[in-house]
């Protein structure tokens, strides 16, 4: 059997999200036993010219739901932007999983070959649903959600690569 669009895309954001989120409690985590709120670490960036940790959430959980919106030509959740909590990242996340995991298969019925088109601050892209999955969405959302674990491990947070990998399926 083939693998389909939906094979690729649901099950990848589905774990890395719930990864993302388990992420975040360890840096609420770390910040309470050190005596600190953890919205100093939703503030934190790698470098001064990068986003910072929130916004890497933010951007994340985006790639997910119009990763999954566009290749099925559906409306994915609208955010505010606005969290400024780690209770409040992790609902996001939670909207974005639940929207990533609720859209029916059969929307994905002929992804592959979907017009995507992608507006940026600097042009609008256009792809085939596969080229978009692949070259686009994906890419984007590694981005994101290694960039908020380096944040994360940058800060002292102790996370290793087993927590950003999360469980990985295997063959019975």
């Amino acid at each position: 059997m083939a693998t389909t669009l939906r094979d690729a895309a649901v099950p990848v954001f589905d774990s890395m999200l719930r990864n993302l989120s388990s992420l975040l409690d360890k840096g609420a985590a770390h910040a309470a036993a050190r005596g600190y709120d953890p919205a100093v670490l939703l503030q934190s960036r790698l470098a001064p010219d990068m986003l910072p940790l929130a916004r890497q959430v933010q951007i994340a959980t985006d790639a997910a739901k119009f990763g999954v919106a566009r290749l099925t030509a559906t409306e994915a959740p609208k955010f505010a932007d606005d969290e400024t909590t780690v209770e409040q990242l992790k609902a996001r996340i939670e909207v974005t999983r639940t929207f990533v995991n609720g859209v029916p298969a059969t929307a994905f019925e002929g992804a592959e070959t979907r017009r995507v088109e992608v507006p940026t601050r600097m042009a609008t892209y256009a792809f085939d649903g596969r080229t978009f999955l692949l070259h686009w969405a994906m890419p984007n959302f590694y981005f994101h959600v290694v960039t908020a674990y380096d944040i994360l491990r940058h800060n002292g947070v102790d996370v290793g690569k087993r927590d950003y990998l999360g469980p990985v399926p295997q063959l019975p």
